[in-house]
């Protein structure tokens, strides 16, 4: 066996190098992960260890190439490898390489940035179906994992051409932590989170969610009639569905929504161009042609038709007016707030979707007296975020920033009216800009693509 000096004279100029960047790389890692909790330093004791990889060697990650075939130009110099093995040195290459990539995407995933699809239009037309999404996690600060033992680029369940069924081991567990961010969620941006209410999951039936199945058909029923509803499973904070909304309430905020019109701590919001509401279109009998309706922009999903000449759409004030420059159009109504359904909390409120509260938004560290009147709007938090008891009389002190969501497209966007505040441990990271955009409803050469948006930018 080689002695230490003798290792350390081997060592080429390229291996100091590359072990000089890759501990400073690892140290400054270590370094922010631990920041505020320095008892995670520890980990600065693999430090060694990675040196080592790229100098004296005595841990051989590199083993397997000693079955590297030679070259030609080798062969005809004479040199021989006793040990060579074409097959098995081609496998070891590809396990190498695929175990480098799936590291790489994991911490890149985990601690930089991941991509997100827009899957439904409750953003629309701030954000467009078919929009993908380049999401910094360092925005707000990445989140330690939950749950570390997952599969990269899979959210909770493995497609099924992989055969299906989870792709994470729920044990260990690790207790929430953000590493150091720039910002916070601020009113105005657009956030990716979990979905707070996706912690328990029918696996047939995830829309709407659990927690409203039960309410209309019953707990038991919801988990007795696995044929239609499947089987309901539980899922750690970070392996819940993503969702995208916007914020429009931050912790100390009093928010109240009048007549659709949001008002936070007294101040009506202001308007924004991209949203929606949707509106009654009744005609004179004329039908309204997909062209017609594309150049108003009514997306192919959003157009509903109740009977001939009388029709659902989700509009803008543009698209309105749009409309009402029509001559067969004798009439556009607001839709009733009785048809938005019932709102968070479901069964202990007489809100809708279009007037709801005053409310408080919590912030860390706030004592709140809990009555009968706020009871069931908070204890959702205790139950299911903070794990302690609430009771009424009593005062409760909030451990975590809680944040209210909504979508642009306001009648057609399931948020925080139904399911309530997205505590800070579900933040995910904040939208920059969008990579790739699809209209699905077109075909390849005739606007599939929607080169127009790509490179925009995607945070408010």
């Amino acid at each position: 066996m080689k002695s230490f000096q003798d290792r350390i004279a081997e060592v080429p100029r390229k291996g100091w190098i590359a072990a000089v960047v890759w501990g400073v790389l690892y140290v400054a890692f270590v370094v922010w992960v631990a920041w505020g909790d320095w008892a995670s330093l520890g980990w600065l004791a693999l430090l060694p260890v990675i040196v080592d990889a790229f100098t004296t060697k005595y841990i051989n990650w590199g083993f397997w190439r000693k079955y590297r075939p030679l070259t030609k130009e080798e062969e005809a110099e004479g040199k021989k490898n006793p040990d060579a093995n074409p097959t098995l040195y081609k496998i070891c290459s590809w396990i190498d390489a695929i175990v480098f990539a799936l590291v790489a995407v994991y911490f890149i995933n985990l601690y930089i940035f991941q991509n997100y699809q827009i899957p439904s239009s409750s953003l629309e037309k701030s954000l467009r179906v078919g929009d993908f999404l380049f999401v910094s996690k360092m925005s707000y600060g990445a989140r330690v994992p939950n749950t570390p033992l997952s599969m990269p680029l899979v959210q909770h369940t493995f497609p099924v051409w992989l055969g299906g069924g989870k792709s994470f081991i729920e044990h260990p567990q690790w207790a929430y932590k953000r590493l150091k961010g720039w910002d916070s969620p601020k009113k105005g941006d657009i956030v990716v989170f979990n979905f707070p209410a996706g912690d328990t999951v029918c696996t047939l039936m995830q829309n709407p969610d659990y927690y409203t199945l039960c309410y209309y058909y019953g707990k038991e029923n919801v988990e007795k009639r696995k044929h239609a509803f499947g089987d309901v499973v539980y899922r750690p904070v970070d392996r819940r569905e993503n969702y995208v909304k916007r914020c429009v309430g931050e912790p100390g905020d009093s928010l109240q929504i009048i007549d659709n019109v949001v008002v936070v701590n007294g101040v009506p919001e202001s308007e924004r161009e991209g949203r929606q509401f949707n509106y009654y279109v009744v005609t004179d009998g004329h039908l309204l042609g997909n062209s017609y309706l594309d150049k108003i922009g009514i997306s192919l999903d959003d157009r509903e038709m109740i009977r001939p000449g009388v029709y659902l759409f989700p509009l803008t004030a543009a698209m309105r007016e749009q409309l009402q420059k029509n001559p067969h159009i004798q009439m556009i109504q607001i839709q009733p707030e009785s048809e938005g359904g019932e709102v968070y909390p479901l069964g202990h409120n007489e809100w809708t979707r279009d007037n709801y509260g005053p409310i408080y938004i919590p912030r860390k560290g706030d004592r709140l007296m809990i009555t009968e009147d706020n009871y069931w709007l908070y204890r959702r938090i205790a139950d299911a975020y903070e794990y302690k008891p609430m009771r009424i009389g009593e005062e409760y002190t909030f451990e975590m920033d809680y944040y209210w969501m909504m979508g642009d497209n306001r009648h057609k966007s399931a948020d925080s009216r139904y399911w309530g505040f997205v505590p800070e441990d579900h933040i995910v990271g904040r939208p920059v800009f969008i990579w790739l955009s699809i209209e699905k409803d077109k075909p390849w050469l005739r606007g599939h693509i929607r080169w127009n948006r790509i490179g925009q930018h995607a945070w408010n």
